[in-house]
C-alpha cells in the first residue's frame, strides 16, 4: 500500500467510526459506502439545484445510500444510468428510462430491480450525462473525495470521460451525511476526480477546486483489475 493509499485509508477509518458512533449510519456501514440516515433529504436538497432541474440524464452509483436520488431522478423524468455492480459486464451501465420502467421507480432504482428490467449499455450507446451522482465515504469542502477503496467510481467516470459523455458541462455531486464532510486534506492522484457539490440532508456545499482525469490511467491499473472488469479487458485487448 502506497503512502497515499495509507492516508486515504486512515481518513476512511476515522469517518466510518465517527459516522457510526455519532448515530449517522447503521453499525454495519463500516467498510462500505455508508447507507446514512437522512439520505431521502439529500435527494430533496439536490433537487433544489438549477443544474438538477436542467438535467435530462443522470448517472448514479448503485449503492443503497443513493437510492433516494436515483428514485428522484426517475420521478423527475430523467434518463438514469446506473453502474452495474462491480462493473461486472461488458456493458457496465444500466439504462432506466422513466417512460418505460416496468416497475415502480422505487423498485426499478434498486440493484435487484434494475437487474430485472434495465437494458445494459456500453458507453458507446449512451447519451451525454448532465449530472453524476457518486457514492463517497468522505469528502472535503474543496471537493476531494474518497470511496471505499475499490476504485469503481473513478473507473466509471474515466470511461465516460473517454467516451465524451462526461464533459466540462457535467456536474458531479456527492450526497453524504454531514459527518462524512471532513476538514482533512484528502490526497488525490491522477485518476481521482473531485465533486462540484456536496449534498447533505441539511445543505448544499459548492466546491471550487474542480479536478477531472483525462480518461483511464492505465498505469494505475493492475493486470488483475483489468482482467476482472470486462469493459477494461476489451479496451486493453484493442490497444
Amino acid at each position: 500500500m502506497t503512502d497515499i493509499d495509507q492516508a486515504k485509508q486512515a481518513v476512511r477509518e476515522r469517518v466510518w467510526r465517527r459516522l457510526i458512533d455519532g448515530g449517522g449510519a447503521p453499525a454495519d456501514s463500516y467498510g462500505k459506502i455508508p447507507g446514512f440516515y437522512g439520505s431521502e433529504a439529500t435527494a430533496e436538497q439536490l433537487a433544489t439545484l438549477d443544474e438538477w432541474s436542467r438535467a435530462t440524464t443522470v448517472k448514479a452509483n448503485p449503492d443503497w445510500a443513493q437510492l433516494p436520488v436515483r428514485v428522484r431522478a426517475l420521478k423527475d423524468g430523467k434518463l438514469l444510468y446506473m453502474a452495474v455492480p462491480r462493473m461486472a459486464s461488458l456493458e457496465p451501465f444500466y439504462l432506466l428510462d422513466p417512460k418505460d420502467l416496468g416497475l415502480p421507480p422505487e423498485e426499478a432504482a434498486e440493484k435487484k430491480g434494475a437487474a430485472q428490467v434495465a437494458r445494459r449499455l456500453a458507453p458507446e450507446s449512451m447519451e451525454s450525462i448532465d449530472v453524476v451522482v457518486c457514492g463517497s465515504v468522505a469528502v472535503n469542502r474543496s471537493g476531494a473525495r474518497i470511496g471505499k477503496g475499490a476504485g469503481y467510481s473513478d473507473l466509471e467516470v474515466a470511461l465516460l470521460i473517454e467516451a465524451g459523455l462526461v464533459t466540462d458541462q457535467t456536474v458531479i455531486v456527492a450526497p453524504v451525511h454531514a459527518l462524512q464532510v471532513v476538514d482533512d486534506d484528502i490526497p488525490e492522484t491522477e485518476h481521482d476526480f473531485s465533486v462540484d457539490y456536496i449534498v447533505t440532508p441539511d445543505e448544499v456545499i459548492p466546491c471550487g477546486n474542480r479536478r477531472r482525469p483525462s480518461g483511464l490511467v492505465w498505469s494505475d491499473l493492475t493486470a488483475e483489475k483489468i482482467a476482472a472488469i470486462p469493459a477494461l479487458a476489451a479496451r486493453a485487448g484493442r490497444g
